[in-house]
């Protein structure tokens, strides 16, 4: 996700490092059109900078110098360039070019207003994020960031059998981009949660989230699993256990291919395929040891032993839990 790097990148060091234990990270750069940044989250992540204008939060244009703006967001050691907001189709095409040319990945959101998923998907994106976004393929027209967003019939999405996703979905299989499911953001099981607003009545829920992410591994889509929230301090295990077992229950996914969409799949949504994601001779000793078999249930990741992050080992009985102040997204 993208975020104020300044710091980011410190843990990013710290934890490549061994100075604390922490997975390795990998983060984007953020680009949009100049209406995003009056979002009041990008002057929270640009404080002593003017929104849009530091080098991990940019606001572009088709007058954009293009390669001046990819080459500053990759001086952060951003891995890819995320693509946010108010990007005409042509521009999220130009930005990809370049973001490649330089050896950075592109993740998108699915429909970046005003463009289409398979504009995106055309434009090349390594990545495209949140399958309640792809509501948005069928409109003859897909409002501005700044206009109004009308509700969309979501009937249309429940069979898992849309026409004009199948096309999308078929031609994401060819090109090999990864759909970044996030159906967990879209839950309605809110109850009791300190980082998780309610959804608004009639919004795109994890139940058409799911028919959606169901017809898309049907069509042999690669999908990661991601989260897109904060986990609450009492949950004792990652947030992405959540979107596991979504995964599971509302997409229908089996557990073998939830297993590697957590794993090899987001390997390589991080670009990162060569060096983790499977265990095989010259990848990194990265790997958790379980007592009991997730392919028979994925509870049974809840089994943890020791988990070994580039040779090193961590015991599970040295897991010290959160406490209140340790997580807040207030």
């Amino acid at each position: 996700m993208a975020d104020d790097l300044r710091p980011v990148g410190e843990l990013t060091r710290a934890s490549l490092a061994g100075e604390i234990p922490a997975p390795d990270i990998y983060y984007a750069a953020l680009m949009a059109g100049p209406e995003f940044f009056a979002d009041e989250r990008t002057a929270q992540v640009s404080v002593g900078g003017v929104p849009g204008h530091v080098p991990w939060m940019q606001a572009v244009t088709r007058n954009t110098d293009l390669p001046l703006a990819v080459a500053r967001a990759k001086g952060t050691w951003a891995t890819a360039i995320k693509l946010y907001a108010d990007l005409p189709a042509d521009l999220a095409s130009r930005i990809t070019a370049e973001a490649h040319r330089q050896g950075l990945l592109v993740w998108a959101h699915a429909t970046p207003y005003p463009t289409r998923p398979s504009d995106m998907v055309a434009a090349g994106v390594d990545a495209i994020s949140h399958a309640c976004l792809l509501i948005r393929e069928p409109d003859a027209h897909v409002p501005a960031w700044s206009e109004p967003h009308p509700p969309v019939d979501l009937a249309k999405f429940r069979g898992g059998d849309n026409p004009a996703l199948a096309r999308l979905f078929k031609e994401m299989a060819r090109r090999g981009t990864i759909l970044d499911a996030t159906l967990w953001a879209y839950s309605n099981d809110t109850a009791g949660s300190t980082t998780m607003p309610p959804l608004p009545p009639g919004s795109c829920d994890d139940t058409v989230g799911g028919e959606i992410t169901r017809q898309a591994y049907l069509a042999r889509v690669p999908i990661d699993a991601g989260t897109d929230f904060i986990g609450d301090w009492k949950d004792r295990w990652p947030d992405l256990f959540h979107e596991l077992d979504t995964l599971a229950a509302k997409a229908g996914m089996p557990n073998d291919a939830i297993l590697q969409s957590a794993t090899l799949i987001g390997a390589r949504a991080a670009g990162q395929q060569r060096d983790m994601g499977s265990i095989e001779a010259g990848k990194l000793a990265n790997m958790v040891v379980l007592a009991r078999n997730p392919l028979a249930d994925l509870k049974n990741l809840k089994s943890v032993l020791m988990t070994v992050k580039r040779g090193r080992v961590y015991v599970r009985t040295a897991f010290v839990p959160l406490v209140k102040e340790d997580i807040t997204d207030r």
